[in-house]
């Protein structure tokens, strides 16, 4: 039998869940297993790992089975629980996840241009984990299957039991993470169009205040013969006033709207 299973590391630094994949070969009484990204599970460069095996410096965590009791059931013992350890790793993972989705939110409200970028990189690492977890689901649930047709003992079927409920939830948990972000997303969006609005109301009043006194600026800067007001002594204060005027009076009802 050959299942093909991955991993998840969380990275804090560059908030990236690292996915190694794991092909695994089991026939009775054997297992092999197939690092095809040069790592374990806890992220232990492969290399490392084997020296640690020849020279019998394992750590406690990297030690597949310490139960013998559980060894003696068989080959099927040793898959289930790498399957298992490689489930335990998607709770930290998610973790991480989680953390950064609540940084996301205060980010949000908080009106910094740069976090919608930042929701589309972890919105890829949360599918990137659905992804594995849904995969590995199909995987246990093809194992649950064969119970039914091969004599597999019962603390086994017990053992992927649990398995399977720890994989749920951490395939649920992505889920509701995938969908959070989608609704952050939308949220973030309608605050961006909140201050272009305001950005907007902004540069249209002053435009406005601008534009009174630019039009009898450029009325009186015609220069026709037949304007009585360019012979008039008074005329220049009194088309700054009234200028003035204009400006001040549009921006006393912009203040009052609030768009200032």
């Amino acid at each position: 039998m050959l299942l093909v299973v991955r991993s998840a590391l969380y990275l804090d630094e560059t908030e990236e869940v690292e996915l190694s994949e794991f092909h695994i070969l089991m026939r009775k009484g054997a297992v092999a297993v197939l690092c095809q990204d040069h790592r374990w599970i806890d992220g232990t460069d492969g290399e490392g790992f084997v020296q640690s095996i020849r020279s019998g410096n394992l750590r406690k965590d990297q030690v597949l089975l310490k139960d013998p009791e559980l060894l003696r059931l068989g080959a099927e013992s040793v898959l289930y629980r790498i399957l298992d350890e490689i489930v335990d790793g998607y709770a930290p993972a998610l973790h991480g996840l989680g953390i950064d989705k609540e940084q996301i939110e205060r980010q949000v409200f908080s009106g910094d241009a740069a976090v919608t970028e930042r929701i589309y990189r972890l919105s890829q690492e949360v599918i990137d984990m659905q992804h594995a977890t849904a995969s590995l689901l199909e995987v246990v649930q093809s194992l649950d299957d064969g119970f039914k047709k091969y004599p597999v003992p019962d603390e086994l079927e017990t053992y992927l039991q649990d398995v399977t409920d720890h994989l749920t939830r951490a395939h649920t948990q992505a889920v509701e993470y995938r969908d959070a972000l989608s609704q952050i997303l939308s949220v973030n969006s309608t605050l961006v169009a909140q201050r272009q609005n305001e950005d907007m109301k902004k540069i249209s009043g002053w435009a406005a205040i601008l534009f009174a006194p630019t039009l009898i600026a450029a009325i009186y800067g015609m220069n026709f013969k037949n304007m009585p007001e360019l012979d008039w002594s008074f005329g220049y204060p009194v088309a700054v006033l009234v200028m003035l005027g204009f400006a001040a009076a549009l921006y006393g009802v912009f203040k009052w709207r609030k768009w200032f």
